[in-house]
């Protein structure tokens, strides 16, 4: 089983070079699942239906989520509709739309995806490691993929070692900075503490550098811009064992 882990999805213009590249990566790695973080898919910021129906019409099977996730109202509907859009599984479960985990069936297996949000720097919600307790206990796929979006390093490489041999692979999301950390862990979990962004290459995470500076030096609300310009799609690639739900090999990718 090999699955790809892409990386922050900004704006329209990640979007569109996604859609550009992924077939082509699809064959040369013969994926069978594509995962990516599309919480910042729309312009702005968040994720709309359209963002999301466009990430998917491209070729990602599930997307996953993170502090943007409900910038846009006219998303919460489309989250308690579409399975396979995920938002943070420690979200409170009262009143919150969509799900944060969900099964893809292959037929000959199941993979199970589970969407996390970091609580060090970001939002205070349920403690990640507890909540994913209580997910893997009622999953019951021998795949389990994480997206763990989160700030900290230490948050990331902590939770890392806590699924080490309970999930096939942990992908951090959430800085937009590929890290070169890949790396199996001791009991056999795929791990990088983060994939990267599909974005402009030039531009503070996927924004215009000058609306970003702006913000630093003013220390003032600004509405943020997708950067324009040549784009680049970072992520990873893992191969699984479908018997032992064990990852074999992590590769680091970066296209341009």
């Amino acid at each position: 089983m090999k699955i790809l882990a892409i990386g922050d999805v900004v704006g329209s213009e990640g979007c569109q070079f996604l859609r550009d590249k992924l077939p082509a990566l699809k064959k040369t790695y013969q994926v069978d699942l594509v995962i990516a973080n599309g919480e910042n898919s729309a312009d702005g910021n968040g994720v709309t239906p359209a963002s999301a129906d466009y990430l998917f019409s491209s070729g990602v099977d599930v997307l996953t989520g993170g502090n943007h996730s409900f910038r846009r109202k006219e998303s919460y509907a489309y989250y308690d509709r579409t399975p396979y859009l995920l938002r943070p599984a420690n979200y409170p479960s009262e009143n919150t739309p969509g799900q944060g985990v969900t099964v893809y069936d292959f037929g000959r297996c199941q993979v199970g995806v589970i969407s996390l949000l970091g609580t060090l720097f970001l939002e205070d919600l349920d403690n990640p490691f507890r909540v994913v307790d209580r997910l893997l206990k009622d999953l019951g796929t021998r795949l389990t993929v994480v997206d763990f979006h989160a700030e900290a390093t230490a948050e990331k490489r902590a939770m890392g070692f806590y699924l080490d041999g309970r999930v096939t692979a942990l992908f951090g999301t959430h800085t937009h900075v590929q890290t070169a950390d890949e790396e199996i862990l001791p009991k056999g979990t795929g791990y990088i503490t983060d994939v990267g962004m599909t974005g402009p290459e030039q531009s503070v995470l996927g924004v215009v550098p000058e609306i970003a500076v702006k913000k630093f030096r003013d220390c003032l609300p600004v509405r943020f811009e997708t950067a324009p310009g040549p784009c680049r799609l970072e992520g990873v690639l893992f191969e699984a064992d479908e018997k032992t739900g064990r990852t074999l090999s992590v590769k680091r990718l970066k296209i341009r």
